[in-house]
């Protein structure tokens, strides 16, 4: 073969390599996002409330107490100075600094913080802006949110930070659009000015009837979000994978717990009675593994609600909640399948190098 036509075949037969290679490492830079594990890990956190993770001194009967220390707890707060909810009146920023229950148990990050129990525990803050967001998206609140960066840097750990979570709960939730969208930037705006480099920013849908158009109506932006999430009860879609997938995000189940339903019945789903745990490991816990295991390249984390909903205030009369108790460790046939899962290589749990080979950008 001529010299010229051999550098012909080869260019023709480099060329597609070359731009395959481009394409799949852009495509791979969009997709390492902030505090993502290796390729088929999965970050496994616990909430969402003191009693519910235990491993405290005063909290002693929880999850930490009984399996490996979670690596991330869900905490919350607010951007809703002067809402009230079962008795609580919000000051802003409650259940960080200070102690505060809602109705659904005790929550207070700092606890875990200087408790040594968490030292290597990344931590989720559900950040609510019920009513607030036209405020905060004009600058009313911009104290309260330098307040919460200046503690997430002081606190030296991952912070996974829920931007008004279950946007699209229009029942609970009923944001607006417009505002929550503002609210959102300026909210990273002022992280970003302040250089807080220890917190991704996630953005949670209900998990259930919001299709791709619905999503990307509401979507922040690929440059506002870090990881998309979305909440798994009982009847959750996949809409929210599917959008992660399209634009290179991983995905955070912010919030599990076994709800058992049928359309707009909902069954008990108790895991202290005997009678009903093997039915709820089979029709709950192990669809939700399969979810994981399916659709290991995005959803990198999750949490699991370890809770007695049914005797907590917010949920005894709401339809979805009043039958559950979903704690692990009342049911010992559940306690031992789970050990046996989270035994598996895939699941992260605290561990002293645990941060170092997440990924920082």
């Amino acid at each position: 073969m001529p010299l010229r036509d051999s550098l012909r075949a080869k260019i023709r037969i480099g060329l597609p390599y070359v731009l395959f290679i481009l394409v799949y490492g852009f495509a791979s830079t969009l997709y390492a996002q902030k505090f993502v594990p290796q390729d088929g890990k999965c970050l496994v956190f616990v909430g969402q409330d003191l009693a519910a993770t235990g491993g405290l001194d005063t909290y002693d009967q929880g999850y930490s107490d009984y399996f490996d220390i979670p690596a991330g707890v869900t905490v919350y707060t607010n951007l809703s100075p002067g809402s009230e909810s079962y008795g609580h009146y919000n000051k802003g920023l409650d259940g960080i600094k200070t102690k505060a229950n809602w109705g659904a148990g005790d929550s207070w990050a700092n606890l875990y913080v200087e408790d040594a129990t968490y030292t290597n525990s990344a931590i989720a803050i559900g950040l609510s802006m019920v009513n607030h967001e036209k405020r905060i998206s004009k600058g009313e609140h911009d104290g309260l949110i330098r307040e919460l960066g200046v503690w997430i840097q002081s606190i030296k750990r991952p912070v996974f930070l829920r931007i008004g979570y279950e946007f699209d709960g229009w029942e609970w939730n009923h944001y607006r659009r417009k505002h929550y969208l503002k609210a959102w930037k300026r909210i990273h705006s002022i992280f970003e000015a302040l250089k807080v480099d220890n917190v991704a920013f996630v953005w949670q849908s209900k998990g259930t009837g919001s299709d791709q158009d619905v999503l990307e109506a509401w979507y922040p932006g690929d440059d506002l979000v870090d990881w998309c999430a979305y909440s798994y009860f009982g009847q959750p879609d996949e809409e929210m994978i599917v959008f992660a997938r399209r634009h290179h995000k991983p995905v955070f189940i912010a919030e599990a717990t076994p709800v058992r339903q049928s359309d707009n019945l909902y069954f008990d789903t108790d895991l202290k009675k005997e009678r009903l745990e093997q039915t709820i490991w089979q029709e709950w816990f192990v669809p939700f593994f399969r979810t994981l295991e399916k659709n290991n390249d995005v959803i990198k984390a999750f949490s699991y609600i370890n809770s007695d909903w049914s005797s907590q205030p917010m949920w005894i009369t709401n339809p979805v909640f009043q039958k559950v108790d979903s704690r692990i460790q009342v049911s010992e046939y559940i306690s031992r399948q789970w050990r046996e899962e989270m035994k598996k290589p895939q699941y992260l749990h605290a561990t002293k190098g645990l941060w170092n080979g997440l990924s920082k950008d």
